[in-house]
Order: C-alpha cells, then sequence, then structure tokens
C-alpha cells in the first residue's frame, strides 16, 4: 500500500513540474507538414466546382423544382480565404525549412496564390484587411485596405511571381522541387503562363479604372501582350489551368451516380441557349438536347428550333409546369450523367486569355488583330467541346411518354462558315465588336471559371440577354455584390464599420446593392 501511493505522490510531483502549455499539446496532431501537401490543399481551394449556385447566377441552367433550389439571387454573406492564405505562409515556411533558402518555387508560387486570392475576396465585399491580415495575435483587429491598394498589391505580387519563376528556370529549375501540383505537373513555365494569363484577367476586371494614374491599367495590358519572352501566355487549351475528374475519387459533379429526378429538374437558361441560337452554333447540341414537345411537332433534333430553354426570371410554378410537359431543353444528360469525367473545369484558360487580350485590343489598350483573338478564342472552345471541322457526332437521350432512349446524330462544323455568318464576323474595334467579343466569352466559359461570366456581365452588361427582373429572380433583382462575414461585425465592429462608411457613405449598412469601387 506504502509503495502505491509513494508512486501517486511521485507522479504528481513530476505532473506539477510541466508547463501547462507542454501538457495542452496534442502529440497525435503534426507541428510539420511537407510543403507539397499544403499545396494541395490550396490548389484544391481554387477549384470552386460546377452545375452548381454558381452556374445558375451566371444563368447557364436553371433550376424548375423548389425542393432543389431557386434561381434567386439570394446570396448574404460571402466566405473570405484567409484560412487558405495562412496555408500559404505554411506552404512557404516549410519549403525554406527543407530547401534551405527563401528564393524558391514554392515561395514564388506564394506570391501568385496571394494575389489570386485577395482577388477572390475583394471581388466579392469590396475592401478587406490586408496588410495588416495574418497576424495572429499580434493584430487580431486588422484594418480594411481599399480596393485600389488591393489591385495594386496584387498586380505587384504577379509581377514578383513572373520574375521569380522565369529566374529559376533561367537558373536550371524546370520543375517544382518538392511534389504536390494537381494541375501542371510541377512544371514551373506553365505556372508562369498562369500567372500572366491571370494579370490580364485582373487587368480587364479594371476596365472602369483605366483613367487611374497608379493603376496604369493600360500600360501593364499593354506590356504582357507585347513581350511573351517576358510575360509568356497561354498558347492552347493544353496550358489550360483545369481540375481534371477521375472516375474513382473525383468524379464529375453531375454523374450517373446521382441520375434520376435530379436530372430532370435541371434544364438549360433562355440566356445561353438563346444566345447559342442567335449565333446557329453548334456547342448547343453539345451541352443541351431537344425539348420533348418540339420533337413531337416533328422538328428535327438537331435543327436550332428544337431547343427551347426558360428565363430564368420564370417563376418555379410556369418553370416546373413547363418542364412536365416536355418543353424545356435539358442539360445533355448523355453528356452529363452517362459517365464520371464529361470534361474538365477549366479555372483559367487559353479562350478566356485571347478574349481579354481582343476586348482590351478593341478598346485601345494594346496594338493587334482583334479578330484574330476574338477567332482563337472560339475555335479554341469548340475544340474543348470536341467540335471539330466537318462531319461530328452528338448523342441525345430521346424521351417520349417518359420512356428514354439514346440515339446519335450527326452534324457538320465549318469554321470558315461560322466566323463569316453576319452576327458572328468581328464588326471591328467598335461597339458592337466588343459585344461580340463578350457574348462568346460568355458562351466560352460555360459551366467554368467559377462566377467569373457574372463579373464580366456585371462589369459590362453582356450578354445583353441577361435576365435581370421577374419571379424567378427574387423582388431584390440581382445584388452587385456580397455583405461581409458576420464574423466581421462581431469582432472587428470598428474597422468594418470604417470600411462601410469609406465605401457605401454608411457605417451601418452592408448592403448587397452597394457600388464597388471597382465598378464605379
Amino acid at each position: 500500500m506504502k509503495k502505491i501511493l509513494y508512486s501517486l505522490v511521485l507522479l504528481l510531483s513530476l505532473g506539477s513540474c510541466q508547463k501547462f502549455e507542454e501538457l495542452e499539446k496534442n502529440p497525435n496532431l503534426p507541428v510539420q507538414v511537407p510543403a507539397d501537401l499544403v499545396l494541395k490543399d490550396i490548389l484544391m481551394d481554387m477549384y470552386e466546382g460546377t452545375w452548381n449556385k454558381d452556374a445558375r447566377y451566371n444563368q447557364y441552367y436553371t433550376v424548375n423544382y423548389n425542393y432543389y433550389g431557386n434561381n434567386e439571387y439570394d446570396w448574404t454573406t460571402s466566405d473570405l480565404r484567409y484560412t487558405t492564405l495562412k496555408n500559404v505562409l505554411k506552404m512557404e515556411e516549410e519549403a525554406k525549412k527543407n530547401l534551405s533558402t527563401d528564393k524558391n518555387a514554392y515561395a514564388a508560387l506564394g506570391k501568385f496564390f496571394r494575389a489570386y486570392f485577395w482577388f477572390w475576396m475583394t471581388q466579392r465585399v469590396g475592401d478587406v484587411p490586408l496588410k495588416d491580415a495574418l497576424q495572429g495575435e499580434a493584430n487580431i483587429t486588422p484594418r480594411y485596405d481599399t480596393q485600389k491598394d488591393i489591385y495594386l498589391q496584387v498586380l505587384t505580387w504577379l509581377d514578383e511571381a513572373n520574375t521569380d519563376l522565369g529566374s529559376l528556370q533561367a537558373a536550371g529549375q524546370a520543375t517544382l522541387p518538392l511534389k504536390g501540383d494537381i494541375y501542371l505537373n510541377n512544371s514551373l513555365n506553365s505556372w508562369q503562363k498562369v500567372v500572366n494569363a491571370f494579370k490580364l484577367r485582373v487587368l480587364i476586371n479594371l476596365s472602369k479604372r483605366t483613367d487611374d494614374a497608379d493603376l496604369k491599367v493600360k500600360t501593364r495590358f499593354s506590356e504582357v501582350v507585347a513581350n511573351p519572352t517576358k510575360f509568356p501566355l497561354f498558347t492552347g487549351n493544353a496550358d489550360n489551368l483545369q481540375f481534371v475528374y477521375n472516375a474513382v475519387y473525383n468524379k464529375y459533379p453531375i454523374n450517373p451516380d446521382n441520375f434520376g429526378n435530379d436530372a430532370t429538374r435541371q434544364e438549360m437558361s433562355a440566356t445561353h441557349v438563346e444566345l447559342l441560337k442567335r449565333y446557329q452554333d453548334p456547342r448547343l447540341f453539345v451541352t443541351a438536347e431537344p425539348a420533348e414537345a418540339q420533337l413531337k411537332k416533328g422538328v428535327k433534333a438537331t435543327d436550332f428550333a428544337a431547343f427551347i430553354a426558360p428565363s430564368p426570371a420564370l417563376s418555379l410554378d410556369v418553370m416546373s409546369t413547363g418542364a412536365n410537359n416536355g418543353e424545356y431543353s435539358f442539360i445533355n444528360r448523355n453528356r452529363y450523367y452517362k459517365g464520371y469525367t464529361p470534361e474538365p473545369t477549366v479555372i483559367l484558360g487559353y479562350s478566356e486569355q485571347s478574349f481579354n487580350i481582343a476586348e482590351a485590343i478593341n478598346l485601345g489598350w494594346a496594338t493587334g488583330d482583334a479578330a484574330d483573338y476574338y477567332q482563337k478564342g472560339i475555335l479554341a472552345n469548340m475544340d474543348f467541346f470536341g467540335i471539330k471541322n466537318g462531319t461530328n457526332t452528338v448523342v441525345f437521350e430521346i424521351r417520349n411518354a417518359g420512356v428514354a432512349t439514346s440515339q446519335s446524330f450527326t452534324i457538320s462544323f465549318d469554321p470558315t462558315a461560322y466566323l463569316g455568318q453576319s452576327l458572328v464576323k468581328y464588326a471591328g474595334n467598335t461597339t458592337e465588336g466588343r459585344k461580340q467579343i463578350l457574348n462568346q466569352k460568355y458562351l466560352a466559359m460555360f459551366m467554368t471559371s467559377g462566377i467569373e461570366p457574372f463579373f464580366n456581365w456585371r462589369r459590362t452588361g453582356y450578354p445583353d440577354n441577361f435576365a435581370t427582373q421577374g419571379a424567378g429572380i427574387g423582388t431584390r433583382g440581382i445584388p452587385r455584390r456580397w455583405q461581409y462575414p458576420v464574423s466581421d461585425r462581431l469582432y472587428n465592429e470598428t474597422n468594418y464599420r470604417e470600411a462601410l462608411q469609406r465605401q457605401f457613405g454608411s457605417a451601418t449598412q452592408d448592403n448587397v446593392k452597394d457600388e464597388l469601387w471597382v465598378l464605379k
């Protein structure tokens, strides 16, 4: 008994010598994580999925039954990406430990990720903390930087990332020294192209701020296009930054596993379909299927008249009735529900880059042939959807009294004839020409690029058939921004109120209809 009591006293005395900070540590949690593992998490945070609410906000498809959601722009607050940015800091820290230098590819990519995610945040809400952010307990109430300062810092980071990646390659380093790149096979040259293509996206989103002497939008854009040696860009679809699916772990969001009522409650949106019909565009046959009611009338499955889509402005009751009567075109169920890998989801691609350059030339920011870039953007996207010069096969699920059969049809595509149509042929560096560029950019971003199609419409008003009011859109119409997270108001109220006052003229109103500085 005495031995037992002695042992207990000894254990208690030993325990009392340990600090609480040591005792609270969980030995099962890792304190060091290799940079390549952290990189994978960061890259996954760049992927925003498809056939989700963003796709409805982009007006690519609609929902006709409220169990599956609605078409209203019902957003309130936005999440922010500071957790991801903390991971960027951790990736850089671990890479420096492992490589014994802070001049490494992970540090270069870290600058790109900073630019990418701060741009992501400011595009949604406006001013956000940057200079005072990510300091932990040293500053738990960071001040908000202005949108202008955020864009300036984003552009600085992108220039630094481009320079660093170029220097590493010049020194003989072609790939990441560690692994972890799920997108571009660890190629530094590929990532350098991404950095510069993204810079063009940032700059084109500043089209209303070309008068700002500090941003130098036109000059910055022109120097990228004019100097491909210093600023390498995408040269084709093979360069796309995209999420590639597989049939085991990363399945396409809609697939045979969730086929059912889900597939019959999603139809195409008139915004997208009517634009394709306007241009007699074969991408319609790839992404949608003909309406059952039209086929019963004798309209051929490969006739553009066979494709009917509801406006997102219609009420769910009207949509549901029309869908049940076979009046509408659903998503191409043979393409999107018969397999697990119908197409990658492009995060940033060659088509978008081509249209961005075409728009910049149209606006007089850079020299070059806008028509050439415009056509390259169109044809690259045709290729993305597997549409080739000549005869193409398309497959539809044809429904008759609820019974579906897969049927194959042939369509012809002549690039010269398509590009020569009066509505498609580039109208020159005019307002009409810019409209053509932006409409085609919208079509090319189908189910890709996150909510960038909406941002383009918000910035330019194109496509011009974007539905803006009606029962389906909701009583408040289409918002212009997201509200700040509730946590900002609860834990950083003073700076939050100051940012609201500075941007929108009221310290108490955080309104989704407020206009961002970048759009004024």
